[in-house]
């Protein structure tokens, strides 16, 4: 079970669901359409905000290209 909670899980269930993503074309948005998607999410829609929805871009982003 996935929540709001789990950026670093999240990210790295879109990796795998939307590989070859370039995120300077994915909004806010979107990652918040694709992470309710996911069949292991479980947490309520509504209290996803801008950090949240940040930190997992950042963690998909350190996560797709390690140092």
């Amino acid at each position: 079970m996935l929540t709001w909670d789990d950026s670093y899980a999240i990210a790295r269930e879109l990796i795998a669901r939307h590989p070859g993503v370039n995120l300077e074309e994915v909004s806010l948005n979107t990652v918040y359409h694709w992470t309710i998607s996911l069949p292991e999410f479980d947490d309520d829609p509504a209290l996803a905000n801008e950090a949240i929805l940040s930190a997992i871009i950042q963690e998909w982003l350190e996560e797709a290209n390690p140092l």
